[in-house]
């Protein structure tokens, strides 16, 4: 059987992909990866605020949604919080859109 006449992905592995995509269908939080990603270090909420110019409810709010996917990861210091990028997970997103469109893929780590 050819790559074409295969079925669909198993729901499970849809779902996950479908929260990924979820997770990054909005601009606010493109940028937030993009930050997160570019700056290769924890960065705490305020930090985050003043690089992004959107508000802290509102940066909080995307945090906790790309951290549930874990595009984002969270480090505990005290009271305060430090988010990075967790490059396992975002490694993985483009490899994601292959398999969901159907490309070979090499063997990508595991999302964790």
């Amino acid at each position: 059987m050819n790559e074409t006449e295969k079925g669909p992905l198993p729901r499970a592995e849809a779902e996950e992909y479908a929260s990924w995509f979820k997770a990054l269908a909005d601009a606010t939080r493109i940028q937030i990866v993009s930050l997160l990603a570019r700056r290769r270090e924890p960065m705490s909420v305020g930090e985050i605020v003043a690089a992004s110019g959107v508000g802290q409810s509102t940066v909080s709010h995307h945090l906790k949604i790309l951290s549930e996917v874990r595009f984002v990861l969270v480090e505990r210091q005290g009271t305060s919080s430090l988010y990075r990028i967790n490059e396992n997970c975002v490694s993985c997103f483009p490899t994601a859109a292959d398999v969901v469109m159907g490309n070979p893929v090499p063997a990508a780590p595991a999302c964790d």
